[in-house]
């Protein structure tokens, strides 16, 4: 099997080799044969992966679901990209694989780009007003609602963790049984969550986002959307052994998609950084085993030429991939 060997003096983890390397599985992302998907996902997927974006099996998607989950706050940097037409024409434009809206936006800007920019409907959300201790998700619309809009897949935000992660384990099963009768590729934001998790290394950590990573595929995802872990801070308060691995940014990012297993991972662009940080992190991921990327705010909070400049970068390189 190959691998890749992180070496740190004085630190352990993994699965070591006796010289204090440690190994992490080299990932390689799932095919859809190999996903063993019905004939509706593998379609609808088929049409993500291979006709539009990158078109090479390897994904592209343009998040819009900002406005729901921050409010207003994420446009003011860029105010041209409070109307969603922005954000269709730079997924149009720019040769996206898809976008993702909620139900309202979907329903009132989607008419004119149906069959030119495939959708991802988000079904589920909240807003950042409440704490994020007891994190939940409510649904906002339907899997039916993503089949009469045309959608290619529908996108669900499921908080491992939360105190409510019982309720939410409920509520995400009845979506993944309408998903199945519906042939309708599911979309997870597998996003850790909750006190307890904070006291195990935090959101951000390892430990955190390979969990997530796992809990997707356990609970029926095809494709599961996580943040990259913290690489750079190694958190003590991580179970052993995570709070001895240190496995480097590429390592890292191999790690969490060998536990997603045979569902497609996407890492998230987060906020906003410099064009080198972020063609960084998109060729990482790539690299090592993601399917794709899911960038919003890091795109549409630019100006549109250089928005469409860097789209075209990330393009190039996930095509040569």
């Amino acid at each position: 099997m190959e691998t890749l060997d992180k070496t740190a003096a004085g630190q352990t983890g993994g699965k070591q080799n006796g010289s204090g390397h440690y190994q992490v599985p080299k990932a390689k992302r799932p095919t859809l044969d190999e996903m063993d998907l019905s004939i509706g996902k593998k379609t609808r997927l088929h049409r993500l992966l291979y006709e539009h974006g990158p078109g090479n099996g390897t994904m592209l998607l343009l998040p819009i679901d900002q406005g729901l989950e921050h409010g207003p706050i994420d446009f003011i940097v860029n105010p041209d990209a409070l109307d969603p037409e922005f954000q269709l024409r730079l997924a149009l434009d720019g040769g996206f694989s898809g976008i993702v809206f909620h139900i309202g936006l979907a329903t009132k800007y989607m008419s004119k780009y149906a069959g030119k920019v495939p959708l991802v409907l988000k079904i589920n959300g909240k807003t950042n007003v409440p704490s994020d201790a007891q994190a939940f998700s409510a649904l906002d619309a339907t899997v039916e609602d993503a089949v009469r809009l045309g959608a290619d897949a529908i996108g669900y935000t499921l908080y491992v963790g939360s105190p409510r992660q019982d309720q939410d384990f409920l509520q995400f099963n009845q979506v993944r049984q309408e998903c199945e009768r519906y042939g309708m590729p599911i979309i997870m934001w597998a996003y850790p969550r909750g006190e307890a998790m904070k006291a195990k290394g935090g959101n951000d950590s390892l430990y955190a986002v390979d969990y997530a990573a796992r809990v997707a595929l356990e609970l029926g995802a095809d494709v599961v959307k996580v943040n990259v872990p913290d690489y750079e801070k190694l958190s003590q308060d991580q179970p052993k052994p995570y709070n001895e691995m240190d496995l480097g940014y590429a390592g890292s990012v191999s790690k969490v998609v060998a536990s997603a297993g045979r569902a497609m991972v996407l890492f998230s662009g987060g906020s906003k950084v410099s064009d080198e940080d972020l063609m960084m992190k998109a060729r990482t991921t790539i690299e090592n085993g993601a399917t794709g990327l899911i960038f919003g705010r890091n795109l549409w909070q630019r100006p549109m030429d250089q928005a469409l400049a860097i789209t075209e970068m990330m393009l190039k390189m996930m095509r040569e991939s």
